[in-house]
């Protein structure tokens, strides 16, 4: 279990860092992999980084990783990421697979420990879809239409004021959220709370009202290289919704395939759509953008993209109030300041609990969960051969933890 803690890096230096030196193990299967990254314009040293590695003889399958859309949860990326290319790379036929590795999609976010990048934006809220890739004239692609919901839950979700020793009372916002649910319905709230809002821009889950830097280096990424391969697997990594001690797999409503058919071919226990009935919907999201452009521009493509959402607060009512209430109270620090630094402390720490568990035995589990699903998803869509040591190895793993 020691060697696996010290793969969660403490700082967005130090995982950079750690990415970069990992183009190493790329390179000893492709030996032409390049190191490549865009720095953001701030005034801070900050970048997105990538690998990329063609087939050595021909461009047939794509294997495309992201990390770090949501800052802080790239901590726990970068982690899944080493174990990857530490792992799973050698077990490739690089003769006609391809690599596009990335690291931190949202570096200012994962430097600075927040969700969203230096504009508030939330980056999966930002991924909105245009067949033309370009406003339209007189189009509004960042629509303050839609999610009119949010706007009667705006003063619950987002207080304007510091954030005082009081404010921290879980039987006080309990008994706010309770009596917001009974007026606005468990549901309603839910949903405006999650799905992503373009009005308010101090507001949580904000999804902009442009396309973000970011966001357009990615879909720059995205498109070179989909153009070249035939068949795509991305993989992008996520935390702080669903069960504590077991990963999800969350896939795009677009994806053609039910849930129970992919838990039977990936050999992994807990498979889910991003719907309201099994996870929850989202506007602007990155995986569903990477369906809409495969079916607009590359209908020939076989795609198959996803996202591993390691849980850390549980599904509990209590962990979900938790949620809510950490999720507001440091958007509200952050724009309106904190009575003391106690309460700048407490606020900092629960944040990144939501996200960045330090518990040696949740860190330990996810990876196991994450092995078990890069084996049984790489095996299905025939990246890897089903007779390699690494699935052998996962479903070792997860005899042994039953």
């Amino acid at each position: 279990m020691s060697d696996v803690i010290t793969w969660f890096p403490e700082a967005y230096e130090e995982s950079r860092d750690m990415f970069r030196r990992d183009a190493d193990l790329v390179r000893r299967v492709w030996p032409d992999a390049k190191l490549d990254n865009h720095r953001i314009a701030a005034d801070e040293d900050l970048t997105i980084d990538w690998i990329e590695a063609p087939g050595v003889e021909r461009n047939s399958k794509l294997l495309l990783f992201t990390t770090g859309e949501h800052g802080i949860e790239g901590y726990v990326g970068a982690a899944m990421l080493h174990l990857f290319m530490q792992e799973f790379l050698p077990l490739f036929d690089r003769r006609d697979t391809g690599l596009l590795l990335v690291h931190a999609i949202n570096p200012w976010g994962m430097k600075h420990k927040r969700r969203t990048n230096r504009n508030n934006v939330d980056l999966n809220r930002n991924f909105i879809w245009s067949a033309s890739e370009a406003e339209a004239p007189g189009a509004t692609l960042y629509d303050p239409a839609v999610n009119p919901d949010y706007d009667r839950l705006n003063p619950f979700l987002n207080p304007q004021r510091s954030v005082r020793k009081a404010s921290l009372s879980k039987l006080g916002f309990t008994m706010r959220l309770l009596w917001t649910m009974i007026t606005a319905g468990p549901a309603a709230l839910r949903a405006a709370s999650l799905l992503g809002q373009y009005r308010f821009a101090k507001g949580i889950y904000y999804g902009g009202d442009a396309c973000q830097e970011e966001v357009r280096v990615l879909m720059g990424l995205y498109r070179a290289h989909v153009q070249q391969y035939r068949r795509i697997l991305h993989l992008d990594i996520h935390t702080g919704f669903g069960p504590r001690y077991q990963m999800s797999v969350v896939n795009s409503p677009l994806e053609p395939r039910h849930t129970g058919e992919l838990e039977e071919a990936f050999d992994y226990p807990r498979v889910l759509k991003a719907n309201p009935e099994e996870f929850y919907s989202i506007h602007g999201d990155m995986i569903d953008y990477m369906y809409n452009m495969v079916k607009e521009h590359f209908p020939d493509r076989d795609l198959y993209a996803t996202s591993f959402e390691f849980g850390t607060l549980g599904t509990s009512f209590s962990a979900t109030v938790q949620s809510l209430r950490t999720m507001i109270l440091e958007n509200q620090a952050h724009w309106h300041g904190v009575a003391n630094t106690d309460v700048r402390d407490q606020v900092a720490m629960a944040f990144r609990d939501m996200f960045i568990p330090s518990e040696p035995e949740w860190r330990a589990e996810a990876v196991s969960d994450a092995r078990q699903a890069f084996a049984g998803i790489l095996r299905a869509e025939g990246f890897i051969s089903a007779r390699s040591p690494a699935v052998d190895h996962a479903a070792d793993a997860t005899s042994i933890a039953e």
